[in-house]
C-alpha cells in the first residue's frame, strides 16, 4: 500500500469514515446515514484494493469505475449529514474534499484505461 499512493489515500479516508461513523452513532445515536456513509465510505477502498488484483485490463477499470462511484455517493451522504446538522461543517468539508481528490484520481485512471475503448 505504501507503494501505491490512491490505495493509501482511500485507506486513511475509509479510517476516517469509520471514526466518523462510530462518533456519529455512539455520541449522536445516528444510524441510517452514518451507516450509508459507513456503506459507500469504505467501499471506495475496497474496490481499489480488488482494482489492484484485477486479472484484466477490464476488470481494473470496472473495479475503478465502482470505487469512483462510491466516492460521488459517500459525498452525498457527507452533504446530507452535514445539511441536517449531525456533522460538524468544518469535518464534512474535509471529508468531502478528500472524496474530491479520490475521485478525480479515478477519474484520471478511468480516462486513461478507457481511451483505447472508444
Amino acid at each position: 500500500m505504501k507503494d501505491n499512493p490512491l490505495e493509501r489515500k482511500s485507506y486513511e479516508f475509509a479510517l476516517n469514515v469509520v471514526l466518523i461513523y462510530k462518533k456519529l452513532s455512539e455520541e449522536q445515536n445516528e444510524y441510517v446515514l452514518s451507516k450509508q456513509l459507513l456503506r459507500s465510505g469504505t467501499s471506495n477502498g475496497a474496490n481499489i484494493s480488488e482494482a489492484n488484483g484485477a486479472i484484466s485490463k477490464a476488470d481494473f477499470s470496472a473495479k475503478i469505475s465502482i470505487a469512483y462511484k462510491e466516492s460521488l455517493e459517500t459525498k452525498y451522504w457527507l452533504n446530507l449529514l452535514k445539511d441536517s446538522y449531525y456533522l460538524a461543517p468544518q469535518t464534512a468539508n474535509q471529508l468531502i474534499s478528500d472524496a474530491d481528490e479520490l475521485s478525480k484520481i479515478m477519474f484520471a485512471i478511468l480516462k486513461t484505461t478507457r481511451l483505447g475503448k472508444e
